[in-house]
């Protein structure tokens, strides 16, 4: 009964989550265009002269009453080919604007930036945003789940930006074939949004609430077109690349290896909506190497998907579920054998419906007795009410060759069933989802969870509920524990002086109570927090935790090999923590995070992280990531600390050609880690890269353990 409880208070809330669109009274006409456009970030076309212009932005940030300081003038008009979009970016503030770098898809928060949001079905939930910083460095993105944006999506357009005195002009031309559109409608949802930090203010031409990000898409208004968009005609996208490389395993002196790789990906436009992406060989090796952090969980921690070929539309398959309840998680796929082929369905039907379909083939790795695999995803989702959704998923991984050492060939699949609840306004979000695993030695695979949120500028609910069955199987999701039931409540307090430094300031309660499937208590942890955000974008965030920990498994609290504590052992601990996050808008920017209490086993845990950044604008910056951790436990752990430091350089020579260098010594894996990649992207989503790395053992002398250099050549070929 208590399970359903959530999914009940959801159902009676739909009829709040139906109400008409908040800013569907902001409406902006866009008409077609018979003169030429050169994107060049100068308002001399003809087409300027006749379109209507988007201003009187309203502020988000520092509040939401009144009217921008800096505002901002919007025209678009398009053609049979692109859409296009002029932005004046008034400034009356002195000084250079603020930029980090060249580099494409910068930080939000470090720049000052135009963007804008397109919600081509105006169903309020997904859709896709451009922008540019001041300098003219690119930013793009696929928006789900109300407006949540994925910087790792790539597309092709072309901008332009100009500075002239008391202004800088954004200009843009985005291709009907690089988005995903119903081709009879004649409505959109848009928003356009700027960040100007020598102001230290935030806008938007339809209002959003300060508690809601710029790119909330509850709160798009009306791109109003003067007939249907045009089709985008034959679009079909083939996207080669050709790769060398050398490669040598100094650990187990092994032979040099060399690569020489040809493979791609295809991108066919089965209707204006919906997508057939193709992959054959598929390579990764230019993707950011994943931040290295000291592990003192005792469960997987999450690292997010960077991977181009799983993006578009990549909420489809990874919304589903929880970030720490994922029943799908496309990490695994490739983890530890080839991906030969692939192929991914993923789209619009109409404005209500949307489907994903994902077939991938790996290959298998004999000398690891890793077999084949094959992995088949089906999800649907159906649009229902306002905002809300309901959404199918079906998953089958299954052996396609199994080794005869390997006793993989067994089946994996999981069903499951979801709701979404997201009112009009966004005040209310929440879901409910129910999901079975079958395998052959499965008798109890079954999970159900919930929440429900509730958003406003002073209060913040939250509650969360989640039940695993201890034989609940995934073995292409993330699920890092099993045989569980959570709850998790979490509720906060804002208030909001009229003058000082101080912009708002409140108090945060959450816990989250863990129980085995019998509601025994095996751990928990509590937290009271106060912060303070202040008028220059600097944070400042108190707290203090208690934790209780009862092992279900025997598990080293250093991570480090030293021993063990006892399944069933009990563990209570206390902490305090203090985090300092400097304003933006400085070229010397710092993050400082301090903790201090209790551990495992009656020890002591200090804990310190910096994240130090200068930048040299807009050409370089320079990072350097810290953290320490110092353990004291009685034997056989003793005394154990250790140091991660992660230096970064970027320099961006342009905004078409990068160069990232960064370098990571942990000490908890004894591990030196040196990653160098130069990008030059010389047509839009077209690059060149040299990628260069190696590790070191920095308990050796630094002896190199192995050593990599990759060159790959990719081009973006519209047919």
């Amino acid at each position: 009964m208590k399970k359903g409880v959530l999914l009940f208070v959801c159902c009676l809330l739909t009829l709040y989550a139906v109400a008409q669109k908040q800013n569907a009274n902001y409406r902006y006409h866009i008409k077609k265009t018979t003169s030429p456009i050169v994107v060049d970030g100068l308002m001399d076309d003809e087409a300027w002269a006749q379109a209507e212009v988007a201003k009187d932005f309203f502020m988000i940030l520092p509040m939401d009453t009144s009217f921008a300081k800096q505002q901002t003038e919007v025209r678009m008009t398009y053609d049979d080919r692109n859409i296009y979009i002029i932005a004046i970016n008034h400034d009356n503030a002195p000084g250079p604007n603020v930029i980090e770098s060249l580099k494409r898809d910068f930080a939000f928060m470090k720049n000052d930036l135009f963007q804008v949001f397109l919600d081509p079905f105006d169903s309020r939930t997904d859709g896709f945003s451009f922008g540019v910083n001041a300098a003219g460095a690119q930013m793009d993105a696929s928006q789900s789940d109300g407006g949540k944006e994925d910087m790792s999506w790539d597309n092709k357009w072309t901008s332009a930006v100009t500075q002239a005195p008391g202004r800088w002009v954004f200009e843009a031309a985005i291709p009907f074939t690089s988005i995903r559109y119903a081709k009879d409608s004649k409505e959109w949802g848009i928003n356009f949004a700027r960040n100007d930090l020598k102001t230290n203010e935030k806008s938007s031409w339809g209002p959003i609430p300060r508690q809601f990000p710029a790119h909330s898409l509850a709160y798009t208004g009306v791109l109003v077109w003067d007939q249907a968009p045009p089709s985008a005609g034959t679009n079909i996208s083939i996207i080669p690349y050709v790769l060398g490389g050398v490669s040598k395993d100094y650990e187990n002196n092994t032979s040099t290896s060399y690569r020489k790789d040809i493979g791609g990906d295809a991108k066919i436009a089965i209707t204006s909506s919906l997508n057939l992406d193709l992959t054959v060989n598929p390579d990764f090796s230019q993707v950011d190497v994943d931040e290295q952090v000291v592990n003192l969980d005792r469960f997987e921690l999450f690292l997010p998907e960077k991977r181009q070929f799983f993006l578009e539309n990549g909420d489809l398959f990874s919304n589903f579920g929880y970030q720490d309840l994922r029943p799908f998680f496309s990490r695994r796929i490739g983890l530890n054998a080839p991906i030969r082929y692939g192929a991914r369905l993923s789209g619009k039907l109409d404005k209500n419906w949307r489907i994903g379909l994902m077939n991938i083939q790996t290959g298998d790795v004999k000398e690891d007795d890793v077999s084949a695999q094959n992995y088949g995803v089906l999800t649907l989702q159906r649009r229902v009410f306002s905002r809300s959704s309901i959404s199918l998923m079906v998953i089958n991984k299954q052996a396609t060759n199994a080794l005869p050492t390997d006793l993989s060939d067994r089946y994996n699949r999981n069903v499951g069933l979801e709701y979404n609840l997201a009112s009009s306004n966004n005040l209310w979000n929440g879901k409910a989802l129910v999901m079975k695993s079958f395998s052959p030695d499965d008798n109890n695979g079954f999970v159900q969870a919930a929440h429900l949120e509730y958003e406003s500028k002073v209060w913040n609910f939250f509650l969360e509920e989640q039940y695993v069955g201890q034989n609940y199987i995934s073995e292409v999701g993330f699920i890092p524990r099993n045989g569980y039931i959570k709850i998790s409540p979490r509720a906060g307090y804002n208030m909001f002086p009229t003058e000082g430094k101080v912009l708002s300031h409140g108090v945060r309660f959450s816990s989250e109570q863990f129980f085995d499937t019998k509601m025994n208590s095996t751990d928990n942890q509590s937290r009271l927090a106060y912060e303070f955000n202040f008028r220059n974008q600097s944070v400042l965030e108190m707290d203090v935790e208690h934790n209780y920990v009862k092992l279900m498994h025997p598990f080293d609290p250093t991570n480090s090999g030293k021993g063990f504590l006892a399944e069933g052992s009990k563990h209570r601990w206390s902490a305090i923590e203090v985090e300092y996050e400097s304003s933006p808008q400085k070229v010397f920017t710092y993050a400082v995070e301090a903790s201090y209490g209790g551990y495992y086993d009656d020890g002591r845990r200090i804990g310190i992280s910096s994240e130090l950044g200068y930048r040299f604008q807009p050409h370089v910056v320079i990072g350097l990531k810290t953290s320490f951790n110092d353990l004291r436990l009685p034997d056989p752990f003793g005394h154990t600390s250790f140091w991660l430091v992660g230096p970064r350089l970027d320099v961006s020579f342009t905004n078409t050609l990068y160069l990232t260098a960064f370098a990571q010594y942990n000490q908890q894996r004894d591990n030196m880690n040196l990653n160098t990649r130069l990008q030059w992207r010389y047509k839009p989503a077209s690059d060149f890269f040299i990628v260069y790395g190696d590790n070191y053992d920095p308990t050796s002398s630094f002896n190199v353990k192995n050593r990599q250099l990759v060159v790959k050549w990719t081009y973006w070929w519209n047919l």
